[in-house]
């Protein structure tokens, strides 16, 4: 556990309580409430077990300004480190994101937050056990409140995890930053962290559970923008569309089976919304469903995709949407292979297809990490 290295890390600290804190706070359990800094600036605040390990995700995102470990969650005023480790305070181990909302979104952050905890324990995290080191998610406001809830229903849908999702959402009480020598420590005692962070088992189980999406790229510092995506009135859609793609995506419709343009496809890349450009599909989740439709086991981005109940042909069907384009894609089922056993049913005629050599080109650059060996 982590609590066994305290010694090594206060001995390393001495010579680094020199370095200059991007925050306020008091030395020997004294810590100070960190206070929102700037008008621009928002915060987020995530437990998800030693905070050692949920800085780095955080710290090189576009638009964080800061990542500082802490103390949330629990009624005592000031705790120290060795009260919470000890479970004498009720708080839980967590990081406070300091970001500017107008270059990375909130929804942004809650996808890394995700890659990078289990959130279906909840006597801690991995090889850490008890409260203080169990997930959480601490909203500061009701559209954070109401964000985080939604992340959490996709993420619970999207069939990666076999249990249930645990993680709280709370509102955020007072947070205490922790002592200096844990701020940055995996840049302060790296062969210490990386030794820690090795023996956890925390990157084997995300490497078992994401695969190559473990490295989220956020949405909102590319292509996939909302300020992007401006619907078109149906006069300009009907122009730019063939018959085809405006029944499909309009007017619900769909194309006949084996006869559309990738039922068949091959080739590696990314799917895109056929409207509003939005990325949806990968090619690393495409199968062969003998449908004679383009089926695939997960969307790209969850965020991207929406599903809604669907009685037309009398049954009761789900219904999958793009998110910012409104695009009818097609229908999931719950009869595809492992590992979500989910089969996401779609329309060649409401995707374009983008070739892995093509996607710095197209604006999709972020997404050419899934196709590396």
């Amino acid at each position: 556990m982590k609590k066994i290295h305290l010694v090594f890390a206060l001995i390393l600290s001495v010579t680094l309580l020199a370095g200059v804190s991007t925050y306020s706070k008091t030395n020997s359990g004294g810590n100070t409430v960190t206070n929102q800094s700037s008008s621009n600036i928002a915060m987020a605040t995530f437990a998800g077990g030693c905070f050692w390990c949920m800085e780095p995700p955080f710290e090189n995102l576009p638009g964080v300004s800061a990542v500082i470990s802490g103390f949330i969650g629990g009624g005592e005023k000031n705790p120290s480190y060795e009260d919470v480790a000890h479970g004498r305070t009720g708080h839980v181990e967590a990081v406070q994101v300091q970001y500017d909302p107008d270059k990375i979104s909130y929804d942004d952050l809650l996808e890394v937050f995700w890659r990078n905890v289990d959130p279906t324990d909840s006597g801690g995290q991995f090889v850490d056990r008890g409260h203080h080191y169990t997930t959480g998610i601490f909203f500061y406001n009701d559209e954070q409140k109401s964000i985080a809830e939604n992340s959490k229903k996709k993420i619970a849908a999207s069939g990666r995890f076999k249990g249930s999702i645990v993680t709280p959402i709370v509102p955020a009480g007072d947070f205490y930053p922790a002592e200096e020598y844990h701020q940055d420590f995996y840049k302060k005692s790296t062969m210490h962290y990386k030794t820690y962070r090795m023996g956890s088992g925390r990157d084997r189980y995300i490497d078992k559970v994401w695969g190559d999406a473990r490295d989220y790229s956020p949405v909102s510092s590319s292509v996939d923008s909302d300020e992007n995506y401006k619907k078109l009135s149906e006069e300009e859609l009907k122009k730019k569309l063939t018959p085809m793609q405006f029944k499909v995506t309009q007017k619900e419709g769909t194309e006949p089976p084996f006869n559309n343009e990738f039922w068949d496809n091959k080739k590696s890349g990314i799917y895109v919304d056929i409207v509003s450009g939005e990325p949806l599909f990968s090619s690393t989740d495409k199968f062969d469903s003998g449908t004679g439709w383009p089926s695939f086991t997960r969307a790209l981005d969850d965020a991207n995709v929406i599903t809604k109940t669907d009685t037309s042909l009398f049954m009761e069907r789900t219904e999958v949407r793009s998110r910012d384009g409104d695009s009818h894609l097609g229908h999931l089922f719950p009869d595809g292979p492992p590992p979500t056993g989910k089969r996401y049913c779609i329309n060649s005629a409401s995707l374009r297809f983008i070739p892995v050599d093509k996607l710095e080109a197209e604006g999709y650059g972020q997404y050419a990490s899934l196709f590396k060996k």
